[in-house]
């Protein structure tokens, strides 16, 4: 798959190449005949941020003739004239990081797809967590397995000491955080062998966790959460949140979010633990069974046992829409970091459903395309089967829709033009999504 993605590159960065160059198929010339002074020359001539991003993916040595002439920056300045000066650099960078979100948005709102299929492990993976081009999977079989996002590859894998059960985990870049019931699990990244377990009996019937380094909160099954700080391997603080379990949580530097099995959002500061307001829906008490906080537009977001997805302003505490996008459970809803336009839902009902942050509209529902016969490709350690994907009509009723194409979805996890989802059984999906345009 690497290898063929890598000729897809190279092909779509030939193609920019030749269209601005005027190089046909039938002048003799090739891209890969041009000397640098004229792949400079070339490159100059581009226009578009995305056309230099995708030739500098080609290979290595236009990837360095792009850096090292400051063709990209020259564009920028071009564009953005008033940003020439000390903190040139900064706004360069938040430039780029929007050019990259809005075609996200644009992907996943508009553009086509394929599903990549295996199987991930010997019994199942029901939860999954994506960052910076990795994805972790487990909960199931006491095994975490570590993936690339692009490739699919089997990249590690991190075993469960002392026969413990997870019931959840995250990571980031060093770190990978198991919880137990009453247990904290924590791996290097690089290591498979566990480097610390806590002690126990801080806590009992731990339901849920969320992670930021170098803090762990737990959600426990008596409503308490409890701050865990990994450096000085102790709880640093005990808070009340609910009088029921903990059934979902997201953390920020400021504020603990958790969601509890009555239907309501406790607001907590992340410091004091005071308790800052109390989030309800307009509907019968509905259990809250994910939660997600958008920091750029002070969003929350959460999905409910009866198919409901709320979305309320963090500032006013008050709802700004509750829309039943499914007809059952919503297990998952997670939205890349900086998109304020697009949330990714999935449940019981196996429909990857992309919904208007704003609105609460659903923009676009996905399953699995029966029609295509899967193509299969193998790594070392698992085959990858790549299928289309089908969007299903508003007024479609989904039992039609064969269960096979839409297993349930018991978590999912949101990556630049990427979505996981896990099924519950022992296979894994990504969704990637092409712009349009493309």
């Amino acid at each position: 798959m690497e290898a063929s993605s890598s000729r897809s590159r190279s092909r779509s960065g030939s193609a920019t190449l030749n269209r601005h160059r005027g190089i046909g198929s039938g002048s003799g010339s090739t891209a890969q005949s041009l000397n640098d002074d004229t792949l400079r020359s070339v490159f100059s001539r581009l226009d578009d941020h995305f056309d230099l991003a995708r030739c500098c993916a080609v290979c290595n040595s236009w990837n360095r003739i792009i850096k090292t002439t400051h063709i990209m920056r020259d564009l920028y300045y071009k564009r953005n004239p008033q940003a020439r000066g000390s903190n040139s650099d900064i706004s360069m960078k938040i430039y780029f990081e929007e050019l990259a979100v809005d075609e996200h948005i644009s992907a996943l709102s508009r553009g086509s797809s394929d599903v990549y299929q295996w199987t991930g492990h010997p019994m199942r993976a029901t939860l999954c967590r994506m960052k910076s081009g990795s994805i972790l999977t487990g909960v199931g079989d006491k095994i975490l397995r570590l993936w690339s996002a692009e490739s699919c590859k089997f990249m590690n894998e991190y075993n469960v000491p002392n026969a413990k059960t997870l019931v959840d985990f995250d990571f980031d870049e060093n770190k990978i955080v198991g919880l137990t019931s009453s247990q904290l699990c924590i791996w290097r990244r690089s290591e498979p062998r566990s480097i610390f377990l806590s002690g126990g009996a801080s806590w009992n019937h731990g339901l849920c966790m969320s992670y930021a380094d170098p803090e762990v909160v737990i959600g426990c099954e008596d409503g308490r959460a409890f701050v865990y700080d990994m450096y000085s391997r102790s709880c640093s603080r005990i808070f009340r949140l609910h009088s029921s379990p903990v059934t979902c949580l997201t953390i920020t530097d400021d504020l603990i979010v958790g969601g509890c099995r009555f239907g309501t959002i406790a607001i907590a500061d992340h410091n004091s633990g005071q308790k800052l307001g109390v989030l309800k829906s307009a509907f019968a008490p509905l259990e809250i069974r994910c939660l997600c906080l958008s920091t750029n537009s002070q969003l929350i977001f959460a999905g409910s046992s009866a198919g409901y997805a709320h979305c309320w302003d963090l500032r006013t505490l008050r709802p700004l829409w509750e829309e039943r996008v499914s007809p059952n459970v919503i297990y998952s809803a997670h939205h890349l970091p900086g998109d304020t336009a697009t949330l990714a839902v999935g449940g019981i009902d196996g429909v990857l459903r992309l919904v208007c942050q704003r609105t609460g509209d659903t923009i676009q529902r996905l399953v699995v395309d029966a029609d295509r016969q899967a193509e299969s490709t193998s790594t070392s350690r698992n085959q990858i089967e790549k299928k289309r994907v089908r969007k299903v009509d508003p007024d479609a009723r989904l039992d039609n829709i064969p269960r096979r194409l839409r297993p349930q979805i018991t978590s999912l996890s949101v990556g630049m033009k990427k979505i996981v989802t896990t099924h519950g059984e022992n296979y894994i999906r990504i969704w990637k999504f092409s712009p349009k345009s493309s």
